[in-house]
């Protein structure tokens, strides 16, 4: 970096400068490095007084550095993800730091470093005259100087919350003025009485810069060499110390840099890039040879070595990280939400952390079950389709932990808008699987996995597996909805099957609509809500279940209750995040416990110090008896609509398939009792229908099954599984209800009376009754019976009459009174031994009071005396 023209004013006014700072210096240095002058006349001198005014002693603050993010290798070890930094740096202990790096520093930099108290005078006037000279001002600082300068500038600019404060902190700490010399000075002597020389020097190796945003010899090390700092070779070490004389200039990755001799030729002509670098390698070399800290040997081999770095240019950021890249930008976003102070606006602390912190991140992730995720992710949905927007997400969570093992997508990972906006849509920044505040999208419709929560509802308010109900087709007109008044309108469900259900296990087998529907007539809409969000589930923008807005023309906007209160809402409408529908769907595997998803295992800082991460927490969603009883309804879908996702394995399993509106999205969601996992395929925008579409892999449909069954075998052979507990036999109970008593009422009105009571009305037909004509005779079954069952509802001819009571008239008598009323009459004889009934009708068939039909045969046992007398022995 050239020096800037100076006039000559300036030149003037730097000339006084120096006479001042040397004078004041070259006074006060002394007294400090050679105590026994101080005692002399030279110690009176004023500018010691003024010295002291300044301020003593220097505090290093933690250095920026790089953070790491790490997951577990199928063999235990970790895995590095990605770093972030914004200064490239890893600070190494002093045993990790070549003894060629310590030595080529000392002799290039500060020759007289383990001798002088902290400033070399003869050093610090050549600088000085140099600047005055306007020649670069590098180059007149000892090395604790140095170290001090670039302590100063860490210190300050740490404090900075934006570009414009952390340039001015620059400028302060690096501005050419005598104050600053001073105050370098000061702090030099003071770091030399607290410090060992050992220790100065190594802080000096870890603070330097070395171009760019590297910082700190580990870092160049790998950068340049792809070495350790411990490994260097001579000439390499060489090399590196040369660039902290001018940094810019003497980098090694800039080969075609003119600063750095790229136009230099050799004496046979040939182009020798890092011509600048080697002349100040070269330097050094010699110097250590001049202070015997290598042979003539070392020093010849290494002269005649030429600079070839190996670059290992590090990436800061997620896309490092591959197919798990979506996965760590999630762990990202835990640390920007869970360290950030909200009472700084301006700066958020978590990201801090990360850029700079220099942490150590071990998270949740299994890279075995993330590489069989990511494979079946890229066999089973392309990236992008030039036929629609296609999306798909494949999240795997730990049961009873919530440790979040797989996360894949199909996309690329990339921050950059215009890699993004020139792609094929295969470029994404936004992870599918989490909430909106943890850099997901706002989420998607679950579909029928979300009917899971009304089956959880139907439970916890006392309903059986067996109850049975009225699961047809029909128009749904009104449901109960406490906290909002409740809904009314006409809702005329369709279903997805073919076999009908009136029981919460075949509702669930075969994912009925219509018995769901039905379910939730007996329910409240906002208990089901309830019980949603008691699993973690909420929308995916943040807002609660039933909080989605609806917007007038103006502008405003105003909460839709229909959303989540109405009907549709029961078969899934609100869109949620595949995270909080595993974890969900994990809860139930874990006894009703749904614990919230961590990724996050541990962090150690710089220091080696754990640091407090954010800890699941496993509230009991439903009572243990009642996630026993989900379970034995879910686990009945791999026989029904999951059939396709079973894995064959033997392990257990716990499912609900999801189809969204016009079968713009498909889900399989479903668990062990040790993993579960959550597949989505669907539309990211747009309304394709994936029943009408294929991938290579097969239907589009079905591409879910084909993924789930493929990293579920996985984790059934690695984590295996338990059954799942048996459900108390209360959960199979049949509750019997009250047939309504419909005679007389029209065929219309019974039918409503029936269907309000659970029951499924058929038509009986016509059957002889004395009531009115069209009006209903009676229903079969009648009395009791369980909710669901048909009940066949029969209406009058009006074919019947009254049969009249003969019971004791005279033969005569009755008959006569039989015969008026338009009946037959057979008339036969009764033995009796009571003589006053003798001659009278003793019974009848059909008895008086029932009904018969005109003509038909009524027949009258008249008494005959007969028998015992009375007594007759």
């Amino acid at each position: 970096m050239s020096a800037q023209k100076r006039t000559m004013s300036d030149v003037g006014a730097g000339i006084l400068g120096f006479v001042g700072m040397s004078a004041l210096a070259g006074v006060l240095v002394t007294a400090a490095v050679t105590p026994a002058l101080a005692v002399t006349g030279m110690a009176a001198n004023n500018s010691i007084s003024l010295f002291e005014n300044l301020p003593g002693y220097l505090e290093p603050a933690d250095l920026a550095e790089r953070s790491n993010i790490y997951a577990t290798a199928p063999d235990g070890s970790p895995y590095l993800l990605a770093s972030f930094f914004d200064d490239n740096r890893e600070e190494v202990a002093w045993d990790a730091i070549s003894q060629y790096v310590k030595d080529a520093a000392v002799a290039g930099e500060d020759p007289r470093f383990y001798e002088h108290g902290g400033v070399d005078i003869q050093g610090t006037v050549r600088g000085a005259l140099k600047t005055v000279s306007g020649e670069d001002t590098q180059g007149g600082s000892s090395i604790t100087q140095q170290y001090v300068k670039n302590v100063l500038i860490n210190n300050n600019t740490a404090k900075a919350t934006n570009q414009e404060e952390f340039e001015k902190a620059y400028d302060e700490a690096t501005e050419v003025s005598v104050s600053r010399k001073l105050k370098e000075i000061r702090y030099a002597i003071a770091l030399e009485k607290e410090y060992s020389k050992d220790d100065i020097l190594k802080g000096y190796l870890n603070i330097a810069a070395f171009g760019g945003r590297v910082y700190g010899i580990e870092s160049a090390a790998q950068y340049y060499f792809t070495k350790t700092a411990a490994t260097l070779s001579l000439p390499e070490a060489a090399s590196l110390i040369a660039i902290v004389n001018f940094p810019e200039a003497l980098r090694l990755d800039q080969p075609e840099d003119e600063d750095n001799g790229a136009a230099s030729v050799n004496d046979k002509g040939e182009p020798t890039p890092y011509a600048a670098n080697k002349e100040r390698r070269d330097y050094i070399l010699d110097k250590m040879l001049e202070y015997q800290k290598i042979t003539a040997e070392e020093h010849a081999a290494a002269i005649a070595t030429p600079v070839t770095p190996v670059i290992h240019a590090p990436s800061t950021g997620c896309q490092s990280a591959g197919g798990s890249a979506f996965f760590c930008d999630y762990v990202t976003w835990v640390i920007k939400n869970q360290f950030d102070n909200p009472e700084t606006t301006d700066v958020n602390e978590g990201t801090q952390m990360l850029q700079k912190g220099g942490l150590d991140i071990y998270t949740t992730l299994d890279l075995e079950l993330q590489g069989e995720a990511e494979a079946a992710m890229r066999e089973n949905v392309p990236f992008a389709d030039p036929r629609f927007d296609v999306g798909s997400v494949a999240v795997s969570v730990e049961v009873g932990t919530g440790k979040i093992l797989a996360m894949t997508q199909n996309k690329q990972y990339t921050q950059d808008p215009d890699v993004i906006a020139a792609s094929a849509g295969d470029y994404s920044s936004i992870n599918f699987s989490t909430d909106y505040a943890y850099g997901g999208s706002l989420g998607f419709q679950p579909g029928s996995t979300f009917k899971v929560f009304t089956l959880a509802e139907w439970l916890n308010e006392g309903h059986s597996l067996r109850e049975t109900f009225n699961g047809s087709r029909r128009n749904f007109t009104s449901f109960p909805a406490a906290c909002y008044g409740g809904w009314k309108g006409n809702y005329d469900p369709k279903n997805d099957d073919g076999t009908g259900a009136n029981n919460a296990v075949d509702a669930t087998k075969y994912s009925v609509n219509t018995a769901f529907i039905a379910m939730a007539q007996q329910l409240d809409l906002c208990k089901i809500r309830d019980t949603a969000q008691a699993f973690g589930v909420r929308r995916a923008d943040g807002l609660d279940l039933g909080q989605q807005y609806q917007y007038a023309e103006d502008g405003t906007r105003s909460i839709n209750p229909d959303a989540i209160f109405g009907p549709g809402a029961i078969l899934g409408t609100e869109e949620v995040s595949p995270l909080s529908m595993v974890s969900a769907f994990a809860g139930v595997a874990n006894n009703g416990a749904t614990c919230s998803p961590v990724a996050i295992a541990r962090i150690v800082n710089n220091k080696g110090e754990e640091q407090a991460v954010p800890q699941t927490a496993c509230p009991q969603s439903v009572a243990p008896e009642v996630a026993h009883a989900m379970g034995y309804a879910m686990a009945q879908t791999f026989s029904g609509t999951a059939s396709a996702s079973n894995t064959g394995t033997g392990v257990p399993h716990i499912g609900k398939t999801g189809t969204t509106d016009n079968n713009e999205g498909t889900w399989m969601n479903g668990a062990s009792t040790r993993v579960a996992t959550a597949v989505w395929v669907g539309n990211v925008t747009g309304h394709a229908n994936l029943r009408q579409l294929s991938f290579d892999s097969g239907a589009a449909a079905t591409a879910r099954h084909r993924m789930w069954k493929r990293i579920m075998t996985l984790a059934d052979n690695k984590y295996g599984g338990a059954e799942f507990p048996e459900p108390d036999q209360s959960a199979f109970k049949q509750v019997l209800v009250d047939i309504p008593q419909v005679a007389g009422l029209s065929f219309d009105a019974a039918k409503q009376a029936i269907e309000t009571a659970g029951f499924v009305a058929e038509d009986g037909g016509q059957q002889d009754s004395n009531l009115p004509a069209g009006t209903v005779s009676g229903t079969d079954p009648s009395g009791q019976a369980g909710k669901g069952t048909t009940i066949r509802i029969f209406t009058s001819n009006g074919s019947m009459t009254g049969v009249p009571n003969v019971v004791g008239m005279t033969g005569d008598q009755a008959e006569a009174a039989l015969k008026q009323a338009g009946f037959k009459v057979q008339r036969q004889n009764e033995n009796t031994a009571d003589p006053t009934k003798v001659g009278v009708v003793i019974s009848q068939n059909p008895a008086g009071g029932g009904f018969a039909k005109p003509g038909d045969q009524i027949t009258i046992s008249v008494g005959k005396l007969g028998g015992n007398a009375p007594g007759d022995d």
